[in-house]
């Protein structure tokens, strides 16, 4: 369906005067937008985005979740933001180690609690053991030495408690950046600030998908330990 750009351009949050604006003065959450207004302005039945949630501000997000939850084709997303997974997907697809992908309905928190229940079910399964008996005068078996529960090191639990809370302060800083960096004269007043705060922005984004990533490792692993 035709549509004018001005139309378009109100749909991304822009206002009618900033049609003829450079795109090299826009902020960096207006630019995202931008680049989501033309991907999606094409027709298509499949999207693949790769990390997405990047160096968007709050209003650009909330877009991508409306104008994602409402796409009628398929989208293939690879994200770190567990919130904005939970949000958009309707399966997960998780690397569970030695090659082997999972599907898993719903999104990263219902991945979660379903990966859990399947590991529960294997470790009860492979509890039952099969009793072999000769004859009925035949001595009872011996019970082998009970395996030595293993545990986590001090060190895994510590990261374990403290990660979440790194991981809050983290998404609160980006969530400071992102704000930032979306005012519209940021980039025109303090072109040098501007480009400190993306900086600072990239590298607080990569710290928090290395803690996530370490989060969901020690969770797993714990998951692992208590069934």
């Amino acid at each position: 369906e035709a549509r004018h750009v001005m139309s378009w351009m109100q749909d991304f949050l822009f206002r009618p005067e900033q049609a003829r604006t450079p795109v090299d003065v826009l902020s960096g959450g207006e630019r995202g937008r931008i680049m989501l207004a033309r991907a999606l302005s094409k027709p298509s039945n499949f999207m693949v985005l790769d990390e997405p949630t990047n160096d968007l501000d709050l209003e650009t997000l909330d877009l991508l979740q409306e104008l994602l939850s409402s796409y009628a084709g398929t989208v293939l997303l690879v994200s770190h933001d567990r919130d904005f997974i939970d949000k958009v997907a309707t399966s997960t697809l998780a690397f569970e180690g030695n090659g082997v992908w999972r599907e898993y309905p719903g999104g990263y928190t219902d991945m979660m609690r379903q990966a859990g229940e399947a590991r529960a079910e294997v470790k009860q399964a492979g509890d039952v053991k099969p009793v072999h008996r000769t004859d009925r005068h035949s001595a009872a078996p011996v019970s082998a030495p009970a395996a030595q529960k293993r545990k986590m090191s001090f060190k895994d639990k510590h990261a374990l408690d403290t990660l979440p809370k790194e991981i809050e302060t983290l998404g609160d800083n980006i969530a400071a950046l992102q704000k930032k960096m979306a005012a519209p004269d940021f980039y025109s007043t303090d072109p040098a600030g501007f480009e400190t705060a993306a900086a600072d922005l990239k590298a607080a984004q990569a710290r928090l998908a290395k803690a996530e990533e370490r989060w969901l490792e020690l969770e797993m692993l714990r998951e692992e330990f208590e069934s």
